[in-house]
């Protein structure tokens, strides 16, 4: 299967219907980082040249450097700016935006996923903010433990390992490895759901903006490989399908544009087959970042990832024997305590500014980033992605209050207007049927 895009084009895909329907249109975006991207440095620097050259950087200057800034939030297209602006503007005005979700990228994954249709937009958003609700996705860090973690990996084996050339985070799974049955012995579909949901909170709060301090660059979507060597129908169960359909719709419908491009390798026969069927469940511009190789895959790989962040059962170099194997480890830019610290210093930085600017004070300890435990990295990392929500919070509620009271007075005026333009006319039909009492 060919990528839809070809190399710096993006065009539309048409959907058809049986012959006599009507098709529709759909747009195959660039990469959302492609807006963000920074100018590139002179010669190439390894990401390790670029961490120290971050950390060398005073944290007193990280609160407002304009430059940090575009890294961790991106430099914005003016056109989509204005159409993420008025899209804000709606939910809030109608009250259905709630200041957690009053994220700027956030919105406009949701507004891509539907091609800018506001409206379309806004019944996906609606649907995300009652899947949350309903799932409890906010108390997962409190409320929910993957204890059988360790144990599921080595029966499924899937997780997180490295970056690809651009710097985006890269997820593998070995899917003809998975046995269906010894699964649900040891979990069940309701706790790995919750598992893969934590995973995608996780890699949106913490992955991301720790590959974008790596790579200098703002990072908003994963590369994945999928191994399915040896897959068959013996694979695929009726809970096995139950929790791939379940899996994919969380992804497509909750967590939209997050994918960068799925290399399917090894694909054998019975794999074929089941591919026809699977990919009529895809959305359009998700199959069209899938490509599909049989055993030829590595050149493919290593155009788009270094050597050094593969796994050596993907052709790669990297064994990460100390962890256990590379799909044990989850290692990548936001296992560094640096830039785990840098983070934290940042949102604790923001959050300090805010109370400056209400008249409180600020002690000089809270102004020192807490060094990071690597033994509870675990509970740092839920209470990063707390309290980085909790920084943006008063900011956010204050622009969508500034920008529903700018609505409302431009209402007024027009009333104002609208009120003169009749009072001069009732002056006008007074004076004239005084004229006719004459």
């Amino acid at each position: 299967m060919n990528s839809a895009k070809g190399k710096g084009k993006y065009k539309d895909i048409v959907i058809g219907g049986d012959s006599g329907s009507s098709s529709r249109t759909k747009s195959i975006h660039p990469p959302i980082e492609t807006h963000w991207s920074l100018p590139n440095c002179e010669g190439k620097r390894t990401s390790s040249f670029l961490i120290k050259s971050l950390l060398s950087y005073p944290l007193m200057k990280l609160r407002r450097s304009k430059s940090m800034q575009v890294i961790l939030e991106g430099a914005r297209d003016s056109r989509d700016a204005q159409v993420v602006e008025d899209f804000r503007k709606m939910l809030f005005i109608e009250g259905l935006l709630p200041p957690q979700q009053n994220d700027y990228h956030t919105l406009l994954r949701f507004l891509r996923m539907r091609d800018f249709n506001m409206a379309a937009a806004k019944d996906m958003f609606l649907n995300y903010l009652k899947w949350r609700e309903e799932s409890r996705v906010d108390m997962l860090p409190k409320e929910f433990k993957f204890t059988e973690y360790t144990e599921v990996k080595k029966i499924y084996p899937h997780g997180f390992h490295g970056v690809d050339r651009d710097g985006r985070p890269v997820y593998i799974e070995r899917i003809g490895m998975v046995d269906p049955n010894k699964l649900m012995q040891l979990t069940t579909i309701e706790r790995f759901i919750k598992h893969h949901v934590s995973e995608q909170e996780k890699t949106l709060r913490v992955r991301y903006p720790a590959c974008s301090l790596a790579s200098k660059r703002h990072i908003a979507s994963t590369t994945s490989i999928l191994d399915v060597n040896g897959v068959g129908m013996s694979n695929f169960s009726k809970p096995a399908r139950y929790l791939f359909m379940e899996i994919l719709k969380i992804d497509s419908d909750y967590y939209p544009e997050t994918l960068n491009q799925i290399f399917i390798i090894n694909a054998g026969s019975g794999f074929r087959l089941l591919w026809k069927a699977v990919k009529t469940f895809l959305d359009v511009r998700t199959a069209a970042k899938i490509q599909v190789f049989g055993s030829n895959y590595l050149s493919a790989l290593l155009e788009a990832i270094d050597p050094g962040n593969l796994p050596t059962f993907l052709g790669g170099n990297c064994t990460c024997s100390e962890h256990g194997g590379c799909l044990m480890s989850d290692q990548g830019p936001w296992k560094y305590p640096e830039l785990l610290e840098m983070i934290q210093a940042i949102s604790m930085r923001e959050g300090n500014d805010d109370k400056c600017e209400n008249g409180d004070t600020v002690s000089e300890d809270s102004l020192t980033p807490k060094k990071v435990d690597i033994q509870n990295k675990n509970e740092f990392l839920t209470s990063l992605a707390l309290e980085e929500t909790t920084c943006m919070l008063a900011l956010q509620k204050i622009n969508g209050l500034e920008a529903a009271i700018g609505d409302t007075k431009n209402i007024i005026k027009k009333l104002e207007d609208a009120l003169q333009n009749t009072k001069m006319a009732l002056e006008e039909l007074a004076q004239h049927i005084e004229e006719l009492k004459m």
